[in-house]
């Protein structure tokens, strides 16, 4: 028998993920679960017929490495038609099993032990063990909520210059980028991706983009990606998913898109993770990326008009509130429901409060900065004007 601790010291520290607990806690308690970013409603009919006819055919066999052609085609049409980023299907798209999988394979490829990765905080929690597994160090720069008094705030997320271009060094090897951000909703602006390419050409880094929100960005936001920037192609690999845009969250089919040599680096270590995935998701997401203009903007429509109808009730139970810009989710400051300001405590006892479940912010930071997101807290707004007008109530009735 080998002596403990058999967890890996580059995993020491990462235990079950906050989602797998608080949705737990969920089912235990019987709360509306406002914790886990996924919806509650079913994905269009176009996307899940398809996958319904694809079930019993070849497609239930192993898919192409790469990913079927005809989604590799679709991909890339996508990225023309909404970013107008030309990309090769044959040898510059890669389909992996969602977009957790296409980033943790690129830093795996494209790190060096001792490395390090410039990114922001709060993050998605996955990329500080997927930096670790990739034996990278963090370099996180913070984002910080607009000033509040109270009620809804309808601010940015802001970052320091000389704070981003301290956190380059000679080590640094990579940007890592997720806009529209989660989990604050923040898009970052023109002017701040002009800055963002500029720093990452000034100190030739490459850089990985997580655009998995990219079609859910509400009224006065535009999505634009930094692969699109001058001279920033060469160097950028775009990440995205179907699974937030088709409510498919479960079929993890996500891609990765870039110059070949990048995209061939990833799919040399992907191909030793899962190898391929998703066979008969594969054609249902291709006919996905191939609907109308007016279903993504009506996405993003119907998201928008259920953000506002929980960022109201959040600011109605006197929670301070920042309305996002973008994607699933709003972040409250808890100070004044919870005066010492512990976002787990919050979270551990709303449950039992009000019958709602969240998520606390700090998880989503490096642990030296946990107190930068120690009194925040997130919700979840991808569900069911049903589920979230229940939410509201709940929370205004807290105890």
């Amino acid at each position: 028998m080998t002596r403990a601790p058999y967890l890996s010291s580059r995993l020491q520290g990462f235990g079950t993920t906050v989602f797998a607990e608080m949705s737990a806690l969920a089912v235990t308690t019987g709360a509306v679960n406002l914790g886990q970013g996924f919806p509650d409603t079913p994905g269009p009919a176009e996307v899940l017929d398809v996958a319904r006819a694809a079930i019993g055919t070849p497609y239930d066999q192993y898919p192409p490495g790469p990913g079927h052609p005809e989604l590799r085609a679709a991909i890339a049409e996508h990225q023309q038609r909404f970013r107008g980023l030309a990309y090769d299907p044959a040898d510059q798209v890669l389909v992996t099993a969602g977009a957790t999988e296409a980033l943790t394979a690129a830093l795996i490829a494209l790190l060096e032990p001792g490395d390090e990765v410039v990114l922001f905080q709060p993050m998605y929690d996955s990329y500080a063990a997927a930096v670790a597994m990739a034996g990278g160090v963090l370099r996180p720069v913070p984002l910080r909520p607009p000033a509040s008094t109270g009620g809804i705030t309808t601010g940015e997320w802001t970052f320091d210059e000389a704070e981003l271009r301290a956190a380059v060094t000679p080590r640094t090897r990579l940007l890592l980028l997720n806009t529209p951000h989660n989990p604050t909703g923040k898009v970052f602006s023109s002017e701040e991706l002009t800055l963002l390419a500029e720093v990452a050409t000034a100190a030739d880094l490459l850089v990985l983009t997580d655009e998995v929100y990219e079609h859910l960005v509400f009224t006065g936001a535009g999505h634009r990606s930094l692969a699109a920037l001058p001279g920033m192609a060469e160097r950028t690999l775009v990440v995205g998913s179907g699974g937030k845009t088709f409510s498919t969250t479960g079929w993890k089919i996500g891609w990765v898109c870039g110059p070949a040599p990048l995209v061939a680096a990833v799919r040399t270590a992907k191909q030793y993770l899962t190898f391929v995935n998703g066979g008969p998701f594969q054609p249902a997401i291709a006919a996905g990326l191939r609907l109308p203009d007016a279903f993504f903007t009506g996405i993003a429509a119907d998201l928008e008009r259920r953000r506002d109808l929980l960022v109201a009730g959040l600011a109605e139970a006197g929670l301070p509130v920042v309305s996002p810009q973008a994607g699933y989710f709003a972040t409250v400051d808890v100070r004044p429901v919870q005066p010492d300001g512990d976002g787990w405590a919050f979270c551990r006892s709303l449950p039992g409060r009000a019958g709602v479940v969240a998520v606390p912010a700090v998880v989503f930071y490096d642990p030296a900065d946990a107190h930068l997101g120690r009194h925040l807290v997130r919700f979840a707004f991808c569900k069911s004007d049903s589920v979230l007008e229940d939410a509201a109530r709940r929370l205004k009735e807290m105890q």
